[in-house]
């Protein structure tokens, strides 16, 4: 029997990739939103392939983009967190108005 590929597999993988490097490079909590979406794509393809096993080829492409979304969602996390302290920071400077010490 021919195995086709899996719906959503590549669409998962890509959403992993997309959140790590938009997590790192360009806006840190808005990557959340590629991590969610992936995981909510790699749910769906899961059960689709649970259901016909042998139907469906490329589940390790779901397994690698289900990693990466974690991975993408822990370093949004990360920088959400890193964000925060640092305008904390900053504000607390402001507020004491102590510039001197720098």
């Amino acid at each position: 029997m021919n195995q086709q590929a899996l719906p959503g597999a590549s669409t998962v993988l890509i959403m992993g990739i997309i959140s790590i490097v938009g997590s790192i490079f360009c806006c840190g909590p808005f990557a959340v939103v590629f991590s969610i979406i992936g995981l909510v794509k790699a749910k769906s393809a899961e059960k689709l392939f649970h259901d016909n096993p042998e139907l469906y080829s490329d589940y390790s492409n779901v397994k690698t983009g289900k990693i990466l979304c974690y991975i993408g969602l822990g370093l949004s996390l990360i920088m959400l967190i890193l964000g925060i302290i640092y305008f904390g920071v900053i504000f607390a400077m402001i507020a004491s108005g102590d510039f001197n010490n720098l």
